[in-house]
């Protein structure tokens, strides 16, 4: 896809994959919008992005964040990186429930808020005028790979992952009759600010246990991939694994 005269919203676009996404986009050509609930006036000033404050999960902001994104150019893609991970075990060790609204929570923000940002997106891109193919525009979602391999912890976080897998192709081909591709990207461990608080111990055991390259991923690995997707108008309806062959342990 040509991203000439194009908009692009990037879902928790303020930090870690989804401003590397915002950056490599920017770069590509595409007017940024970034919707998350805080700012980043550096990374905004620096990319000449477009700042949306909205919370994924709230219908009305998504669908007047969307329409904001679509006056300053058609809007062609929508990348959902907003997300959440709190751990929580099914039973804590005093054998206490889990908290059910932590669980509802993060499914509410990582699945909810995915789709709802998906079908707002999507009835933008629908009345855009057909590029190549008659493709209109490409949707790029965030799972992980605790979708496939969740590890103590993380049902919460798996769970919602693991939706954003399986309403992926389901979308990719509701949509298809419009002319807007969906795929999703499955990230391993990546080196994020969410890994900020670990030793260097636990972060070199973490690299070591990628069979290669021997290294965390980073944003720009992520954001390199989503460009391809959107660059590449035969994919579509795929759940791409980002990980260097890693295969997730219990803990």
């Amino acid at each position: 896809m040509d991203l000439t005269n194009a908009s692009a919203i990037v879902t928790g676009g303020a930090s870690g994959l989804g401003a590397a996404t915002a950056r490599a986009l920017a770069a590509g050509g595409a007017s940024v919008a970034i919707v998350d609930l805080k700012n980043d006036p550096d990374l905004v000033a620096d990319i000449g992005a477009h700042f949306i404050r909205a919370d994924v999960t709230d219908v009305d902001a998504v669908r007047e964040a969307v329409v904001e994104a679509n006056a300053i150019a058609p809007l062609r893609v929508a990348v959902n990186c907003a997300g959440i991970g709190p751990a929580q075990r099914t039973l804590g060790r005093d054998g206490a429930p889990a908290d059910l609204e932590r669980f509802r929570t993060v499914i509410e923000v990582n699945l909810v808020g995915t789709y709802n940002m998906i079908s707002q997106a999507a009835s933008v891109m629908a009345a855009q005028e057909p590029l190549v193919d008659g493709e209109r525009g490409v949707i790029v979602n965030t799972a992980s790979v605790a979708a496939y391999e969740g590890q103590v912890g993380q049902a919460a976080y798996a769970a919602s992952t693991g939706g954003i897998v399986g309403l992926t192709r389901p979308v990719a081909r509701d949509l298809a009759s419009v002319g807007i591709r969906c795929c999703a990207i499955a990230p391993g461990v990546i080196d994020t600010p969410l890994l900020d608080g670990i030793t260097d111990e636990f972060r070199e055991a973490l690299a070591a246990s990628v069979p290669f390259p021997k290294r965390l991923g980073t944003p720009d690995d992520f954001a390199s991939l989503v460009m391809e997707i959107v660059r590449n108008g035969y994919l579509n309806g795929e759940v791409i694994r980002m990980d260097g062959a890693l295969r997730m342990a219990p803990r």
